[in-house]
C-alpha cells in the first residue's frame, strides 16, 4: 500500500473504492494525539532508533499502530520511575521481551 493511498483518520479505501478499511499506519499528527506524546519526545525516540517509522514522499512519517502502544507504555514506565527516554526504551524492551518468551513458553508447553 502506498502512501499516497492514504486518506483521513487511518483509513485506506478497499478495491473499488467502496468502503475503508483501516491501515496499519498512522500520519505524525495523528500518532500525537492518539499517544499524548510531546513531539520533542517523539523526534527523540525516532532519533534514538526506538521507533523506525516509514518515511512518505513528501517527508512525512507513518508509525504502525502497535508504536502507540509501546509509546504510551514508556511514557507511563517514565514518569512512575523517573527515568530519561532512553532508560525508558531499555525497560519497555526488556518488557516486551520477557511477553514473548513467556509465551512461547507457553506454546511449547501446550505443545507435550
Amino acid at each position: 500500500m502506498c502512501p499516497d493511498e492514504r486518506h483521513d483518520h487511518g483509513y485506506d479505501l478497499a478495491q473499488g473504492g467502496e468502503l475503508p478499511i483501516r491501515s496499519e499506519f498512522i500520519a505524525w499528527a495523528e500518532f500525537l494525539q492518539i499517544s499524548g506524546v510531546h513531539p520533542s519526545r517523539l523526534g527523540e525516540l525516532i532519533e534514538l532508533g526506538w521507533l523506525e517509522p516509514r518515511r512518505t514522499a513528501g517527508e512525512g512519517y507513518l508509525f504502525r499502530r502497535l508504536d502507540v502502544y509501546r509509546t504510551r507504555k514508556l511514557e507511563r514506565i517514565c514518569d512512575d520511575f523517573e527515568l530519561s527516554s532512553l532508560g525508558g526504551t531499555i525497560v519497555v524492551d526488556l518488557l516486551d521481551r520477557i511477553d514473548r518468551l513467556e509465551r512461547r513458553v507457553r506454546e511449547l508447553e501446550a505443545q507435550r
